[in-house]
């Protein structure tokens, strides 16, 4: 049933991108305010935003009559599209391992999040390392192969994680090691800090290495290369500044920690995942230059949780750090901009700093803000058109575009229900035939 919805829906995804104007809309942009007017989307971007806008000879118009553009929504923290476990909780630095070579694009959640609104996801590996595996950008661009969804230029990634998961996933005391046989270094916060440093001494190291050996090759000697560590190669590219940080944490001291460490070892992390102590230790996260990506109002799941409060977004937007809230959760992720909503009505923040916290700050975030996160000419074409105000829990996403395709429409979809409820029943069908006439025939008397 799900290889044929996925078939389907794929056969439906765009070909290439169309010139379209969506008029008489209110476009909140998030960057240059709200106003009622129109968009010219024209080779993928978004040519010109304004009151009024040219209507080229031959493009679709789109009309948005008592309807809202926002801008794509963007998940910072998600796992859907990946095939298998997301964790690799043999060993507590898995570096090595990558994302990108697990991604399932045939994933129903791909399209479930784009009908709404979200148009990419930073992809993590999970939270049962201390230093976990590389991440990867994707946009929602349903029908393409796995290369096709890679968000292009986007900066790579890496998980860490701290507190409970990474120091329970490899001891069989209890919870999720259960299972594992031997136990795994480390089982305490105190063994988290300390398995990241080891690694950083050992990056430091290797980067000192290769930076010897460039710089011989670059005076003229001819030398053997110094061989390639595929667990260190990540951590060098971030003490280059090559690749982000996103950390898994949940703990005012944790955090702390790995300011401390970050600092010490001369890197930034880019964001603190989930954070739900985040309100405590605003000013220091701020003052580090990290970003937070958080839940609205997820708390008391874990003792590690229990002090999260639904004020944490705009106490940290409040001290100067760029907040988003993420998803971690393939069903939640359908509903981010309620999310955001959430921002306003615990905190006070604006409804332009509320649409920020699922578009631009999220973007800025991953460092793709020159490219997504707000409406502007020039950007890409990643749009969501809601029937309603889009931070109200009513509001329902009526299209979406990436990159100036159609990847999703309400009134498509509805219509298209019935002909793929009987071309699923005619395969249905078709298969129960075939399983019959593979039966062996029945011997008499059985």
């Amino acid at each position: 049933m799900k290889k044929f919805l996925c078939a389907a829906l794929l056969a439906a995804a765009p070909l290439c991108a169309q010139t379209y104007v969506i008029k008489n809309a209110t476009v909140m942009t998030v960057s240059k305010g709200t106003f009622k007017g129109s968009i010219l989307v024209k080779d993928g971007k978004i040519a010109e935003v304004g009151e009024k806008v040219m209507e080229p000879t031959g493009a679709k118009i789109i009309d948005a009559s008592n309807q809202y553009v926002i801008p794509g929504i963007i998940d910072c923290h998600s796992h859907i599209a990946v095939d298998g476990s997301v964790n690799e909780g043999s060993v507590s630095v898995s570096s090595m391992v990558d994302i990108k070579d697990v991604i399932n694009p045939e994933d129903i959640a791909i399209f479930r999040a784009l009908a709404g609104g979200v148009t990419t996801a930073n992809i993590l590996h999970g939270s049962a390392n201390a230093i976990g595996g590389q991440t990867l950008v994707l946009k929602m661009r349903w029908g393409k192969d796995a290369q096709g969804m890679i968000f292009e230029g986007a900066m790579p990634g890496i998980k860490f994680a701290l507190g409970e998961n990474p120091k329970r996933a490899g001891n069989p005391q209890g919870g999720r090691g259960a299972t594992v046989v031997e136990a795994r270094y480390p089982a305490t916060r105190m063994g988290i800090e300390d398995t990241i440093r080891q690694a950083f001494n050992e990056a430091k190291a290797y980067k000192a290495e290769w930076d010897a050996y460039n710089a011989k090759v670059a005076g003229g000697e001819h030398l053997i290369p110094p061989r390639k560590d595929l667990k260190l190669e990540p951590l060098k590219e971030v003490l280059e500044g090559k690749r982000y940080i996103h950390a898994h944490c949940y703990r005012a001291d944790e955090i702390l920690m790995l300011i401390r460490v970050a600092d010490d070892f001369g890197f930034k992390i880019r964001t603190f995942q989930h954070v739900l102590e985040g309100y405590k230790v605003a000013k220091e996260i701020a003052a580090h230059g990290a970003g937070a990506s958080t839940f609205s109002d997820w708390f008391a799941f874990k003792v590690e949780a229990i002090d999260a409060i639904p004020y944490n977004a705009a106490i940290m937007q409040k001290y100067g750090v760029a907040v988003s809230m993420n998803s971690d959760d393939a069903e939640l992720m359908r509903h981010l901009n309620t999310e955001a909503g959430k921002a306003m009505r615990y905190g006070g923040v604006s409804e332009t700093e509320a649409l920020a916290m699922v578009t631009i700050n999220p973007a800025r975030q991953l460092g793709i803000d020159n490219r997504v996160g707000s409406i502007e000419a020039g950007k890409d074409a990643d749009l969501a058109i809601y029937d309603k105000y889009p931070l109200s829990d009513f509001a329902k996403v009526q299209k979406v575009l990436i990159d100036g395709n159609l990847y999703f429409d309400r009134d498509q979809d509805v219509t298209g229900r019935a002909a793929r409820q009987a071309e699923k029943q005619k395969l249905l069908d078709k298969e129960k035939q075939i399983q019959q006439r593979q039966q062996p025939p029945r011997r008499p008397g059985a």
